[in-house]
C-alpha cells in the first residue's frame, strides 16, 4: 500500500521526471499517495529516484523513454499500466531549450525541440487516452512557460512550442470532457532548474544574467521546482474538480507588468534587518535613561 493523501489510489505518469520540476512533482505526488511512473531518458537517475520514493513508503517505478519517439512513449504507458494496473494522471513535463537565432538552426535542431516539447504531449495523450477512459476519467497537466505568452531572445523554437501548448491544452480539454478527462496547463516563470542553468550558461556571466532577469520579477525571487510542483498537484487532484482548459501562471509576477525593476523590493526587504541591527548598536552605545528600581 502507498501513502494516504490527495492522490491515494491514483497512478501518475510523469515525463521529464529525473530532474527539476518533474522530479519535484514525482516526489510530491508520491507523498500524496500516488503510484508514480518516473519517465525520462536518464534511466539511472530515474531508478535512483524510484528506489528513494519506494524506500520512503511510496510506490514508484522508472521507465526509460525518449518522449519524441511514439514507440517509446506508447511502451512507457503500457509499462505503467502493466506495473500498477491503471492510469489516472498524465503530466507532460519533458522539455528542452536551444539558444540560437532562428537563421542559425538546422532543420534537425528545430525538429528535435518540437518533438520533445510539443509532439511528446500529443503522443503521450494519444496513448494514455484509452487507459484514462478505462479508469473512468483522469487528469492531464501540460507544462508550458511564461514564454507561452511573451517572446524570449534567441529561443524561437522553444517559444513557439510553449505558445502551442496553450492551444493544445484547450483542444484536449474540449474534445475529451465527455470522457471525464480534465486537461490544464501550468506556466512557470524563472525557476531554478538544470534547464535554466543550461540556458544561463550560454551567457558570459551566468550569475549576473540571472540577477538581471530577476530584476524584472516583482517578487524578486527565482521559483523552486517545488513551487511549480504544488501547482501541478492542484490541477491533478480533486481540489481542482471543475477546472479544465485553463492555465495556471506561477511566475512571481513576471508577466504582470510590461516594465519592472525589483531592486527597490529587495532594498525594502533588507531594510528591516539593517534597521534592527542599527537600533541594537545604538542601544549598546546610549546610556539608559530609566530610573533605577527602588
Amino acid at each position: 500500500m502507498g501513502k494516504q493523501g490527495k492522490l491515494s489510489g491514483k497512478v501518475a505518469w510523469i515525463s521529464g521526471a529525473t530532474s527539476g520540476i518533474g522530479e519535484a512533482t514525482a516526489r510530491l505526488f508520491a507523498s500524496e499517495g500516488a503510484a508514480v511512473v518516473v519517465v525520462g531518458r536518464r534511466i539511472g537517475l530515474g531508478r535512483t529516484l524510484a528506489k528513494e520514493l519506494t524506500a520512503s513508503g511510496g510506490l514508484a517505478t522508472a521507465v526509460a523513454c525518449d518522449v519524441g519517439s511514439e514507440r517509446e512513449v506508447r511502451d512507457s504507458i503500457r509499462q505503467a499500466v502493466a506495473r500498477f494496473g491503471r492510469l489516472d494522471i498524465l503530466v507532460n513535463n519533458a522539455g528542452m531549450v536551444h539558444v540560437q537565432f532562428l537563421h542559425e538552426y538546422t532543420v534537425k535542431e528545430w525538429d528535435r525541440v518540437m518533438d520533445v516539447n510539443l509532439k511528446s504531449m500529443f503522443l503521450a495523450t494519444k496513448h494514455a487516452l484509452p487507459h484514462l477512459r478505462r479508469a473512468g476519467g483522469g487528469t492531464i497537466v501540460n507544462v508550458g512557460s511564461i514564454s507561452s505568452f511573451v517572446g524570449q531572445a534567441k529561443t524561437p523554437v522553444y517559444t513557439t512550442t510553449k505558445h502551442a501548448i496553450l492551444g493544445l491544452t484547450k483542444s484536449i480539454a474540449l474534445d475529451y470532457a465527455a470522457d471525464n478527462i480534465r486537461c490544464n496547463c501550468v506556466c512557470p516563470g524563472i525557476t531554478d532548474t538544470p534547464m535554466l542553468r543550461e540556458h544561463l550558461n550560454t551567457q558570459p556571466d551566468p550569475d549576473e544574467a540571472l540577477r538581471q532577469r530577476l530584476r524584472r520579477v516583482p517578487l524578486a525571487v527565482a521559483l523552486t521546482p517545488l513551487d511549480i510542483a504544488r501547482g501541478i498537484l492542484y490541477l491533478a487532484s480533486p481540489d481542482s474538480a471543475g477546472i479544465t482548459g485553463t492555465t495556471l501562471v506561477i511566475d512571481a509576477g513576471y508577466i504582470t507588468a510590461a516594465e519592472w525593476d525589483s531592486q527597490p523590493v529587495a532594498d525594502r526587504r533588507a531594510r528591516p534587518a539593517a534597521v534592527k541591527a542599527s537600533n541594537s548598536r545604538r542601544a549598546r552605545r546610549s546610556p539608559s535613561k530609566r530610573k533605577p528600581r527602588q
